[in-house]
């Protein structure tokens, strides 16, 4: 029994729940032997559907509630009324040690809102961050914050820095992970005074991180660097500027490939070239934002996002519990902070 992992799910997030939440459970349950589901969320609602699913109804637990937090509620009055909703019952079982780890696709603020409020932040984290796997040219990056912190201080960033390159290092398993500052330019002299003072931290720090310094937009397709660092607001931005551009670029590709005769030819000989562009440009594959830097481990899936899409956010679950992703960032920030008391003395 040691070797069982317990996930929570918010089996009423999303805009498809529970259909589409119970169906990704089925899909990514072949592939994390050993894991058991708490499923919280309406059981009236449930029942039909493990039943259809009796892979997933086996591994599974459902504790009852017909609260659920909804799109449009601010995270402060969900934080205030929805203490019974299936959202908090989920992440009150990751604070009791019922479940390793919580997987939601509802309102991203209210579930920032409550998990901090539940779970509270590590020793050393002045605020978590949400953080996401971006593909580049040769693989993919890490890029953090995404919109939980508007504004960051040096020693916010700092932090990100820190939780980013123990996530891509311990999950992504790149030995030496290049660490950069989203920035508008490349130059020392360039930027805000949080992300100059941050570059000035990580430049002398005593970890032993490998920080290559400041990087551009385009350094996130390019793969300059490993772990991307940077506010919430200017993360968001590059996110949905991202999704926007890859949405485009569909349109456009779909527009040319069926707008002629010769179009839709070339688009039979290529078939096999395309079908690998659409997996590669397919946001399932990398849905699953990570909350990082709480006391437990959080994950948000998209909330439109189907079965396939959930599954894999599932599996982002997995992979920080089984890789003891908090415990490492702990030990990293014991040496900051142990750096920062060197550097004062």
């Amino acid at each position: 029994m040691s070797n069982v992992m317990t996930l929570a799910i918010d089996a009423m997030g999303g805009d498809d729940a529970p259909d589409m939440v119970v169906k990704g459970l089925s899909i990514c349950k072949t592939k994390l032997p050993g894991v058991r589901f708490l499923l919280v969320g309406d059981e009236r609602q449930l029942e039909p559907l493990l039943n259809q699913y009796p892979d997933v109804k086996a591994i599974s637990t459902v504790i009852h509630t017909d609260e659920v937090v909804t799109n449009d509620d601010k995270p402060a009055v969900a934080l205030r009324n929805r203490r019974n909703s299936s959202m908090r019952l989920a992440i009150n079982a990751v604070k009791k040690g019922e479940a390793a780890g919580i997987v939601s696709a509802g309102n991203t603020g209210a579930l920032m809102a409550m998990a901090k409020f539940v779970l509270r932040t590590l020793p050393g984290i002045d605020r978590p961050a949400i953080a996401t796997y971006l593909p580049h040219r040769t693989g993919g990056s890490v890029m953090l914050d995404l919109g939980a912190n508007v504004e960051c201080d040096a020693d916010n960033l700092t932090q990100f820095a820190v939780m980013g390159e123990v996530y891509a290092r311990n999950v992504l398993g790149l030995a030496k992970p290049k660490v950069g500052i989203l920035n508008i330019g490349e130059e020392d002299l360039k930027g805000n005074d949080s992300v100059k003072q941050a570059h000035a931290i990580l430049r002398n720090t005593k970890l032993n991180i490998d920080f290559y310094g400041f990087v551009e937009g385009d350094d996130i397709g390019l793969g300059t660097v490993d772990v991307i660092v940077t506010d919430g607001f200017t993360g968001n931005v590059a996110l949905k500027t991202i999704e926007g551009t890859a949405q485009l670029l569909g349109f456009f590709l779909k527009d040319a490939l069926t707008g002629s005769f010769l179009g839709k030819l070339g688009a039979t000989i290529a078939k096999p070239a395309l079908m690998n562009f659409k997996k590669k440009m397919d946001p399932r594959r990398y849905n699953g934002a990570m909350f990082l830097g709480l006391n437990g481990i959080c994950v948000k899936s998209h909330g439109g996002t189907d079965a396939l899409g959930f599954a894999n956010a599932v599996q982002v679950a997995h992979d920080l519990v089984h890789h003891g992703f908090n415990d490492l960032i702990k030990e990293d920030l014991e040496r900051l902070m142990d750096a920062h008391s060197g550097n004062d003395s």
